[in-house]
């Protein structure tokens, strides 16, 4: 394949501006009044971005080229959908999915169910630095849970994904806050310190907030009867053991070594299947063909195999070609120039410290619905913006701080981002029913907009900016927030 070729012609700010109006219009129209599928709604928007660029000048080779580099952008992130439908299938034919939700039922109270599952995901985030990680294993195991307990699975899915996102943005060890800091020229725990002062008093918000909402529910929605029903089942079904824990266990040990997500997902997936063939007396044959088409567990209780019936290769199917139409999308949108003279033109009229905090986010999050991807919206928002910040005396960390909370959190809030596509999948509800759930996740940047113009998210003197390095000035005075 011959290489893309670099851009001779630039779109005009009106040109760029009339094609994102366009995509945007076709997926809102069509999601929220036409109920369409989001397949075809993404095959509009790819016509009209390939329309756009060839009015440019560009040749249909070019414009499939710019697609070929979207997709190839993100190829790990489509090796971990595929990964991620065989480790689910093969906890459940292990037991492991099963041993989780029967001791869970019996060890957490429903009251503070709500509040545990967000402390629970975002520790789990933290130590392995992937939310990904942990929705694919934990989320799954609390959904079960949760369900069991009678929560509407769109807030159990809220919860997890807050909790998931929070620890992938804090963590020293995750690859979206290295990358953050990293594109916005700053070190990595000035990033982090940086962002302690937006996100943690969400946390603590949305903590207070999910407890309130388990004390209300447990009064209304649980039956002890029911339970007990959920867990004999289990019981009937499943050899209940601690051992079935193991491919979890595995996980979380590769992950904390940094071992490649897919290498540690196989591991997992292949001590399952050995568990299930040893352990639960499967078939192996039957085994194998459940990581393809998923489980199809039988108890006799309805509920238990709803639960059961997870996972598998064909699963992720739906979600890997949506995240593959966006990433084509998002490649002609990004090599052409339309985002990149979008945001200048954006540029060009911000003229206070604290107006670069929306414009940020705002970007980025532009940058998610358009390109499908974050770490691409992060690169490009620290291209971009770096020198704005310099110029109007704002320390990096704070560009750090805004790349993240317009990309890593609003991915999760977008139904054909990588990253919102995988968290509906693996939790089995979608992007649009748990997404006024996920608090932490559109809280945060509203937050750090509203601080960032009030003016108390501020540096102390004792805090060193990045900047003094480029030869800006350390007085605080001049740090326009």
């Amino acid at each position: 394949m011959a290489p893309v070729s670099k851009p001779v012609k630039l779109p005009g700010f009106c040109h760029s501006l009339c094609t994102f109006l366009c995509i945007l219009s076709i997926i809102s129209i069509g999601l929220f009044f036409l109920s369409t599928s989001l397949h075809s709604l993404m095959l509009g928007c790819i016509i009209v971005s390939a329309v756009s660029a060839c009015v440019l000048g560009y040749s249909y080779q070019e414009v499939r080229d710019a697609m070929n580099e979207g997709i190839r952008g993100a190829l790990p992130a489509i090796y971990i959908f595929i990964m991620i439908g065989v480790m689910i299938a093969s906890l459940v034919e292990s037991g492991t999915l099963a041993t989780m939700i029967f001791y869970g039922i019996q060890l957490i109270e429903p009251v503070i169910f709500l509040p545990a599952s967000l402390v629970f995901c975002s520790l789990m985030s933290i130590a392995t630095g992937s939310s990904w990680g942990t929705v694919g294993t934990a989320g799954v195991v609390l959904m079960g849970i949760g369900s069991a307990m009678g929560f509407p699975p769109p807030v159990v899915a809220g919860v997890i994904v807050s909790g998931a996102c929070f620890g992938d943005k804090m963590s020293p060890v995750s690859d979206t806050t290295n990358l953050a800091a990293m594109s916005a020229g700053t070190t990595l725990y000035g990033h982090i310190r940086s962002m302690c002062f937006t996100t943690l008093p969400v946390y603590c918000l949305v903590l207070v907030i999910f407890a309130w909402v388990g004390l209300n529910n447990a009064s209304h929605h649980f039956s002890a009867s029911d339970l007990n029903t959920l867990t004999q089942g289990l019981h009937d079904t499943f050899t209940i053991s601690w051992l079935t824990v193991m491919p979890l266990v595995i996980m979380l040990l590769l992950s904390g070594l940094r071992v490649p997500a897919e290498v540690a997902m196989m591991a997992a997936s292949l001590s399952a299947v050995v568990l299930a063939v040893t352990l639960q007396n499967r078939e192996l044959g039957s085994v194998l063909t459940s990581l393809f088409h998923g489980s199809d567990m039988r108890s006799g209780v309805v509920i238990l195999d709803k639960l059961l019936a997870r996972g598998g290769i064909a699963s992720m199917m739906w979600t890997l070609s949506l995240a593959l139409m966006a990433l084509a999308l998002g490649g002609i949108l990004s090599h052409f120039g339309f985002l990149r003279v979008l945001v200048a033109g954006l540029l060009n009229r911000v003229r206070r410290g604290a107006a670069l905090i929306p414009v940020t986010i705002l970007t980025c999050f532009i940058g998610n619905i358009s390109m499908g991807e974050a770490y691409m919206s992060i690169i490009l928002g620290g291209q971009l913006f770096g020198e704005a910040y310099d110029n109007l005396g704002v320390e990096r960390s704070i560009l750090s701080r805004s790349l993240e909370e317009g990309s890593t959190l609003t991915m999760a809030l977008i139904p054909w981002t990588t990253g919102g596509a995988f968290f509906a999948s693996a939790l089995d509800v979608s992007v649009l029913d748990y997404a006024p759930w996920a608090l932490l996740n559109w809280l945060n940047p509203v937050l750090s907009i509203v601080g960032g113009y009030l003016g108390f998210i501020l540096f102390r003197n004792n805090i060193q900016p990045v900047l003094s390095q480029a030869g800006v000035s350390e007085n605080p005075s001049q740090h326009v927030i």
